[in-house]
C-alpha cells in the first residue's frame, strides 16, 4: 500500500495515544508503521529531498495538526500525551478532518500564522501535503523543467559540444584523472563501437569504455550489443552507454544478463546527473529549511 496521508494518520495516532500514557514520537512511528502494515520499502522510502523517510515525515505533521488543535500535548522532547479535547475527536468516530479541526480557535491561529506573509504557503498545499513535502514537490518541479530545457539544448548544439560535456561531467564525478587525460580519451573518432577510454580512479588502476549516441529514437538491443562486442574487441569489462534518448526494455534486459559492467545512462538520467554535479546550470537561489530545537529548551 502506498504511505498514507498525514491526515489518515490523525485518528491512529490519536487512538494510540487513548490510553492516556505519553508517547515519545519515535515510538508512536513504529507502531503506526506496523498498524498500516507497511512494508520495509515503505517505511524506508525517503522525500524526494534525501534527508527524512516520508512517513516519518507525515507522522510528526500529524502530531503537529493534532497539537495545534489542542488534541495532543507536548509534555517532553518528542513526547505526547492525548487531551480531553483529543478524546471527544475520537468520540465523534470516523477519520478526522481538517474541517473537524478548524473549529478550534487555536487551530485557525495556527492556520492564519502559516497563511501569513508575502511568501505564505497556500492553503490548498497546506491541507494536502506536508510543507516538506510541499518543498521538495516545487524543487522536483523546477528541477524537472531544467532537465527538460538540458537535454533540448545539448541535442541542438554541434557534436563537439556532445563530446565535451561527457569529459566535464565524468571529471566531476571523478573519473579521468586530469582534464588533459580526460580530453584526450573522450572525443575521438569512434573504433570499433567505442567512442573513447576514461579512467576509472585518477590512478588509472582501471578504465571504462565509453560510448555516446546522442540520439531521438530509443537505442535499441542491437546497438548495445554490438557495444558489448566492442568491449570484447578491447578485452574490457566495463562500460559505459550514453544517450540524449532513451533504452528499449530489451536492452535494458540484455546488460542485466551479461557478464560485462556495462551502465546504460538515458537522457533522463543524464540530466539528473548534470544537475547534481552542476555542469551546465547555475544555483540561481538556496533556501534555509529549519525547525526548532527541542533541545534548546529542554532543562539541562
Amino acid at each position: 500500500m502506498p504511505v498514507p496521508a498525514f491526515q489518515e494518520i490523525m485518528r491512529p495516532w490519536l487512538e494510540l495515544a487513548a490510553d492516556g500514557e505519553d508517547h515519545v514520537l519515535q515510538e508512536v512511528i513504529s507502531a503506526l508503521a506496523d498498524r498500516f502494515g507497511l512494508t520495509a520499502e515503505e517505511r524506508a522510502e525517503m522525500l524526494p529531498s534525501g534527508f527524512q523517510a516520508t512517513f516519518t515525515n507525515r507522522v510528526a505533521w500529524a502530531a503537529t495538526h493534532l497539537n495545534k488543535a489542542g488534541a495532543l500535548q507536548r509534555v517532553g522532547r518528542g513526547r505526547y500525551r492525548i487531551t480531553a479535547r483529543g478524546r471527544e475527536l475520537l468520540a465523534v468516530g470516523g477519520s478526522i478532518a481538517m474541517s473537524q479541526l478548524a473549529a478550534y480557535p487555536e487551530y485557525q491561529e495556527f492556520k492564519s500564522r502559516s497563511k501569513s506573509g508575502p511568501q505564505a504557503t497556500q492553503p490548498a498545499l497546506l491541507d494536502d501535503v506536508t510543507p516538506a513535502e510541499a518543498i521538495d514537490a516545487a524543487i522536483q518541479s523546477v528541477r524537472s523543467a531544467v532537465a527538460t530545457e538540458l537535454l533540448d539544448r545539448i541535442k541542438a548544439a554541434p557534436p563537439d559540444f556532445f563530446e565535451r560535456l561527457v569529459v566535464d561531467l565524468l571529471l566531476a564525478m571523478g573519473y579521468g584523472g586530469s582534464r588533459r587525460d580526460a580530453g584526450e580519451a573522450v572525443g575521438r573518432s569512434g573504433d570499433g563501437g567505442i567512442d573513447g577510454v576514461i579512467k576509472e580512479d585518477r590512478l588509472g588502476l582501471d578504465a571504462v569504455y565509453i560510448q555516446a549516441k546522442r540520439w531521438e529514437h530509443p537505442v535499441g538491443r542491437p546497438a548495445v550489443q554490438q557495444f558489448s562486442g566492442s568491449l570484447d574487441l578491447h578485452k574490457a569489462t566495463k562500460g559505459v552507454l550514453i544517450t540524449t534518448s532513451t533504452f528499449s526494455s530489451d536492452a535494458q534486459s540484455y546488460v542485466q544478463s551479461i557478464g560485462k559492467r556495462i551502465v546504460l545512462v538515458d537522457g533522463s538520467r543524464l540530466a539528473d546527473l548534470l544537475i547534481d554535479h552542476e555542469i551546465g546550470v547555475v544555483t540561481e537561489a538556496t533556501y534555509r529549511l529549519v525547525r526548532v530545537d527541542l533541545g534548546f529548551f529542554e532543562p539541562e
